[in-house]
């Protein structure tokens, strides 16, 4: 008796019911962190200013500050009447005179302009003489030159951060300028891995015939940490119901998301279903894409009635990274507050490939930046080829049954930006 083939759902769909799943379990528990540690956390509040930045005018330049109005032909000598370096307050400025300032130091009050001090001769006192000498401006300086004007980039009670943003280096940088010595911050998603599969082996054990060395538990866990999560490693679940229970159960004690490899098909010896049937609740999908077809979606239910969501990634190498990329990491992005649960947008550039027989499903092909500023295609596209995925720097994004001439324009996503969630 034939089975009539399950319709494939899209992406899209597929997305926007993770969404929907993840939405319930977003994760609320706040924690204050240092800013020196708060990197790759996720804000739970808005980080709002308490000063102006700069704080006050200041110099981008070593040089002289001055009044413009007072140079108005090169060549005009002016006495020296104070050094700032920066950290240190001047005197006001008095008119007919320069300050010597040096790159970050506040402008002394009256002073408008800075003239660098390669526009400058500097003149040294005559001998014995006090002072600081004089300067010959050798140019004629405009109003405001080399001058960062108070608060030009931030104003008092602005917010500079948002709620939901994962914090950058810069984004420290720029809490840091405002005075935010702490952070509030979102507990880190607790992801729970294990692979199933009595083929698999680890590095280093011998290889026995049949046996393959199980690749997808480092990418999956380098993935979850590569995204700011807890990671709880239960390595490789044997191929029977009552371990692939027992793995479950265990996952979902302390962890928001459970994440396998394997054993997401319908065969006799895929345990991960009736498993998770038993535990919880499961749905196996057919999507339209390539590669990845096979994921599963649902929640092990824990003994106070809540629950740990489940992903269920396939286990060929490629299947698994790029699935993860394009469903887990929106999946993370809902847990953590930081938005829905789709890709980031993609950029236009021209393929340097042909690409003549594309699949009806959607392809997530391995391409990488070449010289001439073209895409270039790895040559096996295999979702087990797991060389194209360390030789790539992102994926093209190519719509159901689209050929690609070499010059066409595409969509292309970069692992950097796909990997940072």
């Amino acid at each position: 008796m034939n089975v009539p083939a399950r319709p494939l759902l899209s992406l899209d769909e597929a997305l926007a019911r993770l969404a929907e799943g993840a939405a319930p379990h977003r994760i609320r528990a706040v924690e204050t962190v240092a800013t020196f540690d708060a990197l790759g956390r996720v804000l739970a509040a808005d980080v709002l200013s308490v000063l102006d930045v700069p704080p006050a005018d200041n110099t981008s330049m070593d040089g002289y500050a001055l009044f413009a109005d007072d140079v108005r032909a090169p060549g005009t000598v002016l006495p020296v009447a104070q050094r700032i370096p920066a950290g240190q307050v001047g005197q006001p400025l008095a008119r007919g005179t320069a300050a010597r300032i040096f790159t970050g130091a506040q402008l002394p009050p009256g002073a408008d302009a800075v003239v660098m001090q390669e526009q400058c001769e500097a003149i040294p006192p005559a001998a014995g003489a006090p002072g600081l000498g004089a300067v010959r401006v050798n140019t004629v300086p405009q109003h405001g030159q080399w001058v960062r004007c108070r608060g030009e980039d931030v104003r008092t009670g602005a917010v500079v951060l948002h709620a939901g943003e994962r914090l950058t280096p810069q984004a420290l940088g720029l809490a840091a300028s405002v005075g935010a010595g702490m952070l509030p911050v979102l507990r880190r998603p607790r992801v729970a891995i294990f692979s199933t599969g009595d083929e698999l082996v680890m590095p280093g054990e011998p290889l026995k015939p049949g046996a393959i060395y199980n690749s997808n538990r480092f990418t999956l866990r380098g993935l979850a940490q590569a995204a700011g999560c807890e990671v709880r490693d239960l390595g490789i679940v044997p191929d029977t119901l009552e371990a692939t229970r027992a793995a479950l159960r265990e996952a979902a004690a302390a962890s928001d998301l459970i994440v396998t490899s394997g054993g997401v098909s319908v065969g006799e010896e895929d345990h991960l279903r009736p498993a998770a049937l038993a535990e919880g609740a499961m749905e196996n999908w057919q999507l339209a894409i390539k590669p990845g077809k096979p994921l599963a979606f649902g929640h092990v239910r824990r003994p106070d009635g809540s629950a740990a969501l489940l992903v269920g990634l396939p286990g060929n190498p490629v299947s698994a990274f790029v699935t993860w990329l394009i469903a887990v990491a929106p999946l993370l992005r809902v847990l953590q507050g930081r938005g829905q649960a789709a890709l980031p947008p993609s950029i236009p550039m021209n393929a340097g490939f042909d690409w003549p027989r594309p699949d009806r499903r959607r392809e997530f092909l391995r391409v990488r930046l070449a010289e001439d500023g073209t895409l270039a295609l790895f040559p096996n596209q295999s979702s087990g080829v797991l060389t194209s995925a360390v030789w790539a720097d992102g994926l093209v994004d190519n719509p159901p049954g689209q050929a690609v001439a070499r010059g066409d324009r595409v969509h292309f996503l970069p692992l950097a930006t796909l990997l940072a969630g």
